[in-house]
């Protein structure tokens, strides 16, 4: 049996081990709530349009967009038209980035809490369930390369003895020993920068974007002079004709959509944070479709000049710089891939912390409030993506990765609720106080046990079609049968399919408080108990039985109280 002395003590640590709250708050940690799942106050609302703009220099200037070339010559289409499929995709995310980040700039509210409108109270640990566990293996993704950009650094300053150090780790381990020690010193430094509040972010993203925009640019002269012009790669014409070449100009344009779409399906999460309404705008509308796009075209240009200089295609930026090291150590070479490499280890700085840790910290913090917050999460998301051992899936090809990078069928209707949710079926408008009310059935968001079928089904009906052609495509086995040919068109269809029907289903069977708002009116002073079938107040140690409702929240409020004070419970 354990002791009363053992309960008392870990009551103390349980209430040590809770997250900080601010000293003048309208809040406390509860099962719904804490300080980083509230709405943003406009005192953390810090973020303008030039810190959006280089947030999407940041985004667009990656791995994803520089070998965008490649997959899409594979698909059989020429330069020319792979980069009209790479401006198209970029203006689709675009809008997308728009629409879903409209909530967020204007409500205050991030991915996680505006889930629990859609999905229901409980149901809406299901998408953030979904972009942790994906979140996971790109964070530690983006750690490896960062570790690759480490790597280029040291054998720039060490030379040929880190360049060439002898490899002491089994094949088995698909890592070899210089990645591996590269890959560690990243994540220590690396781990220092998770301390950062998210509102505090802008001037650090500034400088980062101006590294890695400088470290492109500098890449682009340096090959272009080397080859004596772009090589031979730029002039590649179509492979295919007819209508291969049309499908697999529609499954290159979805298939980068698709590609950006976990980072547009959690706008909110940064447009939160935006100092006025519209402060995302320029950055989404017109900053990630150019940084995008021309980051594509400066990678074709210049795997297509180092192809000629070194008579390989290395379409991967960090592949080409140790490739670089490989072939030559001249005090040029070194201080050319140093600083290049700079410019990458801090763009890869940047974006663990864009695409990854802020907002799966967040989802983390939904799941246990009271001692979780988006900087505890993101310091476990950080371990845990080092744990999975992530070389295993970058340097060796595998199904897994097939199937993480067909993920967008499960995401993209995840993104058409979104949109839908908020434009169609609430018209923009929300109860706020209503998403932290879980135990509450009188709250808007409660639904049917927590539960909202409406989003569940939505998202299954549309999901069901892509599923053939997504296992098929895994499988290798994909042929142009009809299966196929509708997962080529997987990010649209869902995205469109599921937000129609989730409008639908709602304008059918509307659900109570389905319109309508009321602010954010949580208090850290009542408590609610039940006794019986009754919710009793409690004041001061005495229960009050009168309540009156908190006109329309869904909160109860005290008739007897001369206090304002109403607690999330």
């Amino acid at each position: 049996m354990v002791s009363e002395e053992f309960k008392a003590k870990a009551r103390r640590w349980a209430t040590k081990l809770e997250c900080p709250v601010d000293e003048d708050r309208d809040y406390e940690n509860t099962y719904w709530c804490n300080r980083d799942l509230i709405p943003i106050p406009r005192e953390r609302r810090t973020w303008t349009w030039q810190g959006y703009a280089g947030y999407w220099i940041i985004n667009g200037i990656n791995t994803t967009a520089w070998t965008a070339g490649s997959s899409l010559l594979a698909l059989g289409l020429s330069v020319g038209q792979a980069m009209g499929v790479i401006v198209g995709a970029s203006l689709f995310a675009a809008v997308i980035s728009v629409i879903a980040g409209w909530p967020g700039s204007h409500q205050y509210l991030g991915f996680t809490i505006l889930s629990r409108a859609q999905w229901g109270m409980r149901g809406g640990f299901w998408p953030v369930l979904n972009r942790i566990m994906t979140t996971i293996i790109w964070m530690g993704i983006q750690l490896y390369w960062g570790g690759q950009a480490v790597k280029i650094i040291l054998g720039a300053i060490i030379g040929h003895p880190f360049v060439h150090m002898k490899n002491t780790l089994p094949e088995s381990a698909n890592v070899d020993t210089a990645s591996l020690i590269s890959f560690f010193v990243f994540v220590i430094v690396f781990l220092p920068t998770l301390m950062v509040p998210p509102e505090k972010l802008q001037k650090p993203f500034l400088v980062a974007f101006g590294m890695i925009a400088g470290t492109m640019f500098g890449m682009l002269i340096w090959a272009l002079c080397a080859a004596h012009g772009a090589g031979t790669l730029v002039s590649t014409g179509p492979t295919k004709h007819g209508s291969a070449l049309s499908w697999g100009t529609l499954y290159g344009l979805q298939s980068l959509v698709g590609g950006y779409g976990s980072g547009c399906l959690g706008q909110a999460d940064w447009t939160r944070y935006s100092k006025y309404p519209n402060a995302a705008l320029f950055g989404q509308a017109v900053t990630a479709p150019i940084a995008i796009s021309i980051t594509a075209l400066c990678g074709l240009l210049i795997t297509s000049a180092t192809a000629k200089i070194y008579g390989e295609v290395y379409w991967n930026p960090f592949e080409l710089l140790l490739a670089i090291q490989d072939h030559s150590l001249s005090p040029g070479a070194r201080a050319g891939t140093f600083f290049a490499a700079l410019g990458f280890a801090a763009s890869q700085f940047a974006l663990c912390i864009v695409l990854n840790s802020v907002s799966a910290g967040m989802d983390m913090a939904a799941l246990m409030p009271k001692y979780i917050n988006i900087r505890r999460g993101a310091y476990i998301l950080t371990l845990i993506s080092i744990c999975i051992c992530p070389w295993q899936y970058v340097t060796r090809a595998t199904v897994f990765i097939t199937v993480l990078s067909g993920w967008s069928v499960f995401l993209s209707p995840m993104t058409g609720i979104l949109c839908s949710d908020y434009f169609l079926v609430r018209k923009r408008e929300y109860h706020i106080g209503d998403l932290y009310l879980g135990v509450d059935t009188a709250g808007a968001y409660w639904y049917t046990a927590g539960f909202n079928w409406r989003g569940f089904v939505a998202w299954a009906m549309a999901l069901w079609p892509m599923l053939p052609g997504f296992v098929r495509n895994v499988k290798g086995i994909s042929d142009g049968a009809g299966w196929d040919r509708l997962y080529q068109m997987s990010y649209f269809f869902g995205f469109l399919t599921a937000g129609l029907l989730y409008w639908a289903f709602h304008t059918i069977f509307p659900a109570e408080k389905q319109t309508g708002s009321s602010p954010f009116t949580l208090k850290a002073h009542h408590q609610r108990v039940q006794i019986g079938d009754e919710k009793l107040g409690v004041i001061d140690g005495q229960p009050v039985e009168a309540f009156e409702a908190l006109p329309g929240t869904g909160h109860k409020q005290l008739a007897k109280a001369e206090s304002t004070s109403v607690d999330s419970a």
